[in-house]
């Protein structure tokens, strides 16, 4: 308001009582003071105070005005209270989206043990193995695998990521297992989400397109064609871990393993973020390793 300063100096002698104690409190002259509160009763076109070398003493209309001059300050400290609330713990709506296996797995349950902790938060959480457009569907957070495109969003890592190329004891029955990626190509392949698999040769990524006689797009059906002895796949850590522990399923291709994949928290940038979104990646990243398997190959 072009006038706060008026109002905020007639305030501020009424409440203190004289003119030099509201000026020691607003840090200028007294003169400036006295100057202000004139301002404001010519721009009013009321006598405010009734001013003697003694005291001041608040007129008729100086008394109307000061009781809704005082709800005013008293909202605009109940306004900045408020965001400074909102700024040091998490409120409002929360949207969150992730693949579906992992962040079923994963994911919600960390999430739901924030919002216990926090129950004046919302949370929408969505799971879908299609890519997500952060911004533009209004998602606040995404759980992503793999390696990331460049992009203008901020990811932290929340942990490690391994792929696998495994198959069933049965299936190893049938066929020799594999020693180079060349090899691939005389395997049946079982695809998942993407044709083409990912691999580490001589420090460099290489992607590897593969075919074979089965292809969906979801993690646990394909786990199962793999426990079904069907052929070869690609499968991350938290999927195989207890099958290659008790010998299930066998990991071959192993030196040519990509290493360099994680599991990222991704938010757009903020110059001031949000609590809600720094404290759930905060817990994140400091509980998510509780609750993943451990891999029996490190």
């Amino acid at each position: 308001m072009q006038h706060w300063s008026r109002i905020e100096a007639f305030v501020e002698v009424v409440r203190l009582g004289t003119f030099s104690a509201a000026a020691r409190h607003l840090k200028v002259s007294t003169s400036h003071i006295s100057r202000l509160v004139s301002q404001l009763e010519n721009q009013l076109g009321v006598q405010l105070l009734y001013r003697t070398t003694r005291q001041i003493r608040l007129t008729d209309a100086g008394a109307t005005y000061v009781e809704h001059c005082r709800h005013l300050f008293d909202g605009l400290r109940d306004a900045e209270q408020a965001l400074s609330e909102l700024q040091a713990k998490p409120n409002g709506l929360l949207k969150l989206t992730s693949a579906t296996t992992f962040g079923e797995r994963f994911i919600a349950p960390l999430v739901n043990d924030f919002q216990c902790l926090h129950p004046q938060l919302d949370v929408h959480m969505h799971f879908t193995n299609r890519p997500v457009e952060l911004i533009e569907e209004g998602y606040d957070i995404a759980i992503r695998m793999g390696v990331l495109k460049d992009s203008s969003l901020i990811a932290r890592r929340l942990c490690d990521r391994r792929e696998y190329i495994v198959g069933s004891q049965s299936y190893f029955r049938q066929a020799p297992r594999p020693h180079t990626l060349a090899e691939l190509s005389q395997h049946r392949c079982l695809i998942g989400s993407r044709p083409n698999w990912l691999f580490e040769v001589n420090g460099q990524r290489r992607e590897v397109r593969v075919e074979g006689c089965w292809t969906g797009n979801s993690g646990p059906a394909l786990l199962d064609a793999t426990r079904k002895g069907l052929g070869l796949a690609q499968l991350p850590d938290y999927y195989v871990a207890p099958y290659l522990a008790s010998g299930e399923l066998v990991a071959v291709l192993e030196p040519f393993q990509h290493h360099d994949t994680a599991v990222w928290a991704v938010y757009p940038r903020h110059r001031h973020l949000s609590p809600k979104i720094r404290q759930l990646v905060d817990y994140l990243v400091a509980n998510i390793d509780t609750l993943l398997p451990i891999n029996p190959l490190d």
